[in-house]
C-alpha cells in the first residue's frame, strides 16, 4: 500500500514538473541557450563549387585607393574590368553591395557608373529599407505591425533603369543578437515586394547559365531559417578591388561565375555574429553568398510548430519520469543517456528532413528528471538505512548490518521468512539463589555484567541478538541475511560465553561471595524468522520447533557446559570433539530417542 502511494505521489510530481517544464518551454525563456545547442548541432559547413566570388571593398584596397566613399568612377572601372575578357567570357551576374542613393558630386563620375552598369548588362544593385514599426487598419481596429518598411533607399533614377535589378540588403539578427535567420523579401510602400539581392541574382544566374531554378522558401513573415554552407573566408579568395583596377586577375576567372562586390572589412561596419560561427564576424556580403548558395542549394529547413513540440515533450517527460521511478542508478543514467541520445539523433535526422526542432527542451528537462530522480533514491536509500539501523542496530553485529544495509529493505522480508538459522539459548545458573541473598541494585548490576558478556560474544561471532528474558540471553545465524558457516559461528559463540565467564565468575565471588555460571543450548534447523507481534507491538524473532528445543537444550545444561543437537554436531563434523549422552536427557515436547550431545571444545 505504501509502495503504491509512494508511486502516485511520484508520478502526479512528475507530470506537474513537466507541465511547468513545457510552460518554461513555451515562454522562450530558454531561447538563448536553445539557439546556442541548436547552432552547434544543425550549422556545419558543406562543400561548395566555387562559383561564388567575392571581390572585397577590404584594407588593402582601402590603403590603395582611399578611404570610402570612393568616386562612383571606381566601382565603374571593377565592373568594365570583370567584363573586358576578350573572347567575351563575363560572369553570370554581378552584385553590388553597395548603396548608391542620389547622384553625387562629380558628375562624371555618376555618369561613368550608369554607363558601365548599362554596358555590362548583369549588374544587380542594393535597395534598403528602414525597418520600423507601424500602425496598420484590420477588421478589429488598428493594429501594430513590427517589422515593417517605414523608410527605402535605391538607387537614382538613371542608375536604376541601367541595372538588371535591384534587390534589397537588409541584414537583421535574433533577439539574442546572432544572425541565423535571413529576410526574403521586403514589402515596400507604393512599390511592392522587393526580393533580396542574392535571390535576384540567383534568377539571373539560372537565366544565364540555364540552371533549373529552385523554388524560393515559404515563409510568411519574410524570413527563413538559413543553413549556412559557409564561415566567415569561406568564401573569400582573397581577391580586392584593387586587383581589378589594377588588372591583376585574369577577367577570363569570373567567366559564368557569381561576382559579388562588397565591404569586406571591419573598419565598415558591415559584420554579424551568426549561427554557424559567433567568435568570428561574418561580412554582410558572405552572409549573401551564402543565401544564395542556399537557393542553389534548394534545401530550406523550417522550425516546427511551439505546440507540437510542447506535446511530445510532454510525452516523453511524463514516460522517462514513470520509467525512473525506483530505478537503480545504473538504469537511470541508461535511460538518460538514451532519451538525449535518441533525442539529438531525431533533430539531426529531422533537420536533414527539412524540420527543426528545439535541441535543448528534451535533453535539459530529461536531465532534470533524472537528477530528481537520484536525489529521490539517494533520500529514500538513506531513509531506508536509517529504518533498518532503528530496527536492527541494537542487536545485529555490525559487519551483518552492511549486509542489510547493501540488500536493501526488500531482501528483508519483514512479514516473515522460513531460514534454516543455529539458534543459542544461554542462561545463568544459581541466579534465583543469588537474587535472594543480594539487594536488587547488586543483583542488577551483576546480570547487567553478564548480559554484556553475552552479547559481547554473539556480536564478535556475528550473530543476531534476539531478546534478553531475565537472565537469559536468545541469538541465531543466518538470518536475516546467509552467513557462511553459521553452525560453527553459533557454537564459537558458545564456547567463548563459557569460557569468559570464569574470570567474571571468579570477581563476582571475591566482591560478593557468590559465584554463578552459564548453561547454553544450540540446535540447527528451520525456523520463522521476521516481525512477529501485533500491529501496536512487534519485534523481530525466530520462531519454531527449531527455537524451542534449543531453549530446552539450555535448559537441560548445567552451569559450565554447553549441549548441542545431532544436528548441529553433523553440521560441524571433525572440527568439534563432543561426547554423546544418547537419550538419557529427555527435552520437554520431544519424543524419546532424541540425542543430546556435550560440546567438549571447538577448532
Amino acid at each position: 500500500m505504501r509502495k503504491r502511494r509512494d508511486f502516485i505521489i511520484w508520478v502526479a510530481a512528475v507530470f506537474f514538473a513537466t507541465l511547468a517544464f513545457c510552460a518554461l518551454a513555451g515562454s522562450d525563456a530558454l531561447r538563448v541557450p536553445d539557439g546556442v545547442l541548436s547552432d552547434l548541432l544543425y550549422q556545419h559547413e558543406s562543400a561548395t563549387d566555387g562559383e561564388i566570388v567575392i571581390v572585397g571593398i577590404d584594407q588593402r584596397a582601402l590603403a590603395e585607393l582611399g578611404p570610402m566613399p570612393w568616386p562612383r568612377s571606381v566601382m565603374a572601372e571593377a565592373i568594365n574590368y570583370l567584363c573586358s575578357d576578350p573572347e567575351g567570357r563575363v560572369p553570370a551576374v554581378i552584385g553590388i553591395d553597395t548603396l548608391y542613393i542620389g547622384e553625387s558630386g562629380d558628375a562624371d563620375a555618376d555618369k561613368e557608373l550608369v554607363e558601365a552598369v548599362k554596358k555590362a548588362g548583369n549588374v544587380y544593385l542594393a535597395a534598403s529599407g528602414t525597418i520600423g514599426s507601424t500602425l496598420i487598419e484590420g477588421e478589429d481596429g488598428y493594429k501594430l505591425k513590427t517589422r515593417s518598411v517605414v523608410g527605402w533607399d535605391e538607387p537614382y533614377e538613371e542608375l536604376l533603369n541601367a541595372a538588371a535589378g535591384i534587390g534589397h540588403i537588409n541584414i537583421m539578427e535574433d533577439d539574442d543578437a546572432v544572425l541565423r535567420h535571413y529576410l526574403l523579401y521586403v514589402d515596400v510602400p507604393e512599390k511592392g515586394r522587393v526580393y533580396s539581392l542574392p535571390g535576384e541574382m540567383y534568377e539571373r544566374y539560372c537565366r544565364e547559365t540555364g540552371i533549373e531554378q529552385n523554388e524560393m522558401p515559404e515563409t510568411e513573415s519574410g524570413f527563413f531559417y538559413l543553413p549556412f554552407m559557409k564561415k566567415n573566408g569561406g568564401y573569400s579568395d582573397g581577391i580586392s578591388v584593387a586587383d581589378l583596377i589594377e588588372g591583376d586577375i585574369d577577367p577570363s576567372f569570373f567567366e559564368d561565375k557569381i561576382v559579388f562586390i562588397g565591404p569586406y572589412t571591419v573598419g565598415l561596419q558591415d559584420a554579424y555574429r551568426t549561427s554557424i560561427d559567433r567568435a568570428a564576424p561574418m561580412y554582410g556580403v558572405e552572409v549573401m553568398a551564402n543565401a544564395l548558395d542556399v537557393f542553389r542549394n534548394g534545401f530550406y529547413p523550417k522550425e516546427a510548430g511551439k505546440i507540437p513540440q510542447i506535446i511530445i515533450l510532454f510525452i516523453i517527460c511524463v514516460g522517462l519520469g514513470v520509467f525512473f521511478y525506483e530505478r537503480k542508478t545504473r538504469y537511470l543514467v541508461i535511460g538518460e543517456v538514451a532519451a538525449c541520445g535518441l533525442w539529438i539523433g531525431a533533430c539531426l535526422i529531422l533537420y536533414r528532413a527539412g524540420i527543426i526542432l528545439h535541441v535543448l527542451w528534451v535533453p535539459l528537462f530529461v536531465t532534470i528528471l533524472f537528477i530528481a530522480s537520484i536525489a529521490l533514491n539517494y533520500m529514500r536509500a538513506a531513509m531506508e538505512k536509517r529504518r533498518v539501523q532503528s530496527t536492527f542496530g541494537r542487536y545485529i553485529d555490525p559487519a551483518v548490518m552492511r549486509q542489510l544495509l547493501d540488500k536493501g529493505e526488500e531482501e528483508l522480508e519483514l512479514g516473515g521468512k522460513e531460514y534454516n538459522i543455529a539458534v543459542l539459548f544461554v542462561d545463568i545458573r544459581g541466579f534465583t539463589t543469588m537474587s535472594e541473598a543480594l539487594d536488587p541494585k547488586t543483583v542488577v548490576e551483576i546480570i547487567n555484567k553478564y548480559l554484556t558478556l553475552t552479547t559481547k560474544c554473539i556480536m564478535q561471532n556475528h550473530g543476531t541478538l534476539d531478546k534478553f528474558v531475565g537472565d537469559c540471553t536468545m541469538a541465531f545465524w543466518n538470518a536475516p541475511v546467509a552467513q557462511e558457516d553459521p553452525v560453527y559461528l553459533a557454537c564459537r559463540a558458545a564456547m567463548d560465553m563459557v569460557e569468559e565467564s570464569k574470570a567474571l565468575g571468579e570477581e563476582l565471588q571475591e566482591r560478593f561471595g557468590r559465584s554463578v555460571s552459564f548453561g547454553v543450548g544450540v540446535n540447527w534447523g528451520p525456523a520463522v524468522v521476521g516481525n512477529i507481534g501485533a500491529p501496536l507491538r512487534m519485534d523481530y524473532t525466530a520462531i519454531g520447533d527449531t527455537v524451542n528445543t534449543a531453549a530446552r537444550l539450555e535448559a537441560n545444561a548445567p552451569g559450565g557446559k554447553v549441549y548441542i543437537s545431532r544436528a548441529v554436531a553433523d553440521e560441524l563434523g571433525d572440527r568439534i570433539t563432543c561426547t554423546s549422552l544418547g537419550d538419557s536427557i529427555k527435552l520437554k515436547g520431544k519424543a524419546d530417542g532424541f540425542e543430546v550431545l556435550e560440546l567438549n571444545s571447538i577448532v
